[in-house]
């Protein structure tokens, strides 16, 4: 089966939809499937990896994201989809790319949405106050799921906003982790500092529904309670400029976008403690990759976080304090059993069982299934 799939938002410095995009092509390539990855670029491109074959095709930059580009033009990607004749449309975004369902359904071809965010959650988060903001996701999200003949969630908060409205095209597949390339033997034995010192990690883009002041704030408040922590900040994004303003005077060290997955694996597996704040996060791959290095999470009480964290971390109010309280917990538990803890609940997720459940939603053999 020659699966075309359709992404925005995906840039060399992207973090989890590019992880998950490869992720999965490489497993739906392994299944004897023939993935093909479209996603914008400053040139049109055709390249073959691992993953599959890409394609990039020329997208505009959407303003205030650090880079991030967008399939914008119908016209040409409609005649490379008619080109490609997919046997399966995987489609994920909902905002541009929304008109691709169609197109699928008056060529006879499957569809399938991903929604790797919330709507609802982001009109909450950036909408004026005021903005009748569920009416509005409840369209948008009526209108997604008439499009497409199957649409993915890959957590239960993130289907809730479909389940309310009683769409009967949804289901529900979970995202994996590499669990042999982020595992706690990769931690760094000595790592800098002095010692005594907790490394709290915060690893993401530096956007604001990513809420990535909240681990300097939390930082700010432990140091005034007297506890010797360090933060270290992995990821680049239009916030960086703010932030390192706000970390002024702080141990916290901004590493930038750090594109070696086995360097992050090494950070989150010496970190004490990982910051995940992000509020409308509908899976969180970079938490679970913390997981599985066995380092527990603090993450906020809203979005997927608490769901795919469980008891392996802690869910708190969006404050600062209220981190820095959780943080003192996690560090009072004996360090043995909450990176146990830690690894345990991240080896429930694997990417075998994720790209399993994407077939199955595809409705195409799945040779590699017996294995997995």
């Amino acid at each position: 089966m020659r699966i075309v799939r359709l992404a925005n938002f995906v840039a060399p410095r992207s973090g989890g939809l590019r992880t998950a995009l490869n992720e999965l092509g490489s497993g739906y390539r392994a299944a004897g499937h023939e993935p093909i990855l479209v996603i914008p670029g400053p040139a049109a491109a055709t390249r073959d990896t691992p993953a599959g074959t890409v394609i990039t095709i020329p997208g505009p930059v959407v303003p205030g994201t650090g880079g991030y580009r967008v399939l914008t033009a119908r016209r040409p990607l409609r005649r490379l989809l008619d080109a490609l004749r997919p046997d399966r449309l995987e489609v994920s975004d909902r905002t541009t790319l929304r008109w691709t369902g169609r197109w699928a359904r008056s060529r006879g071809v499957r569809s399938v949405m991903v929604s790797h965010e919330s709507l609802d959650g982001l009109l909450r988060l950036f909408a004026p106050d005021g903005t009748p903001v569920r009416p509005l996701a409840d369209r948008l999200n009526r209108a997604t799921a008439a499009d497409f003949d199957v649409v993915v969630c890959t957590t239960a908060w993130a289907a809730a906003e479909f389940r309310r409205l009683g769409v009967p095209n949804l289901v529900q597949v979970p995202l994996g982790v590499d669990l042999d390339r982020f595992h706690p033997r990769h931690r760094d034995p000595g790592p800098p500092g002095a010692p005594g010192e907790p490394l709290i990690v915060h690893c993401s883009r530096l956007s604001a529904e990513k809420r990535p002041d909240r681990p300097i704030d939390a930082l700010a408040e432990l140091r005034r309670r007297g506890v010797p922590a360090r933060l270290v900040v992995a990821g680049d994004g239009p916030r960086r400029a703010a932030l390192r303003a706000r970390a002024a005077g702080l141990p916290v060290t901004f590493l930038g976008h750090v594109a070696d997955r086995d360097r992050i694996a090494r950070l989150l597996a010496t970190a004490d403690v990982v910051v995940a704040p992000g509020p409308v996060e509908t899976f969180g791959l970079a938490a679970l990759e913390a997981l599985a290095a066995g380092t527990p999470v603090v993450v906020s009480r809203h979005g997927a976080l608490p769901e795919v964290v469980g008891d392996a971390g802690a869910a708190v109010d969006d404050d600062p304090r209220a981190y820095a309280d959780a943080i003192q917990d996690l560090l009072a538990r004996d360090e043995g059993e909450r990176r146990r803890a830690a690894r345990r609940r991240a080896e429930r997720y694997g990417w075998p069982a994720a790209v399993g459940g994407f077939l199955a939603a595809h409705a195409v053999p799945d040779s590699q299934g017996a294995r997995r």
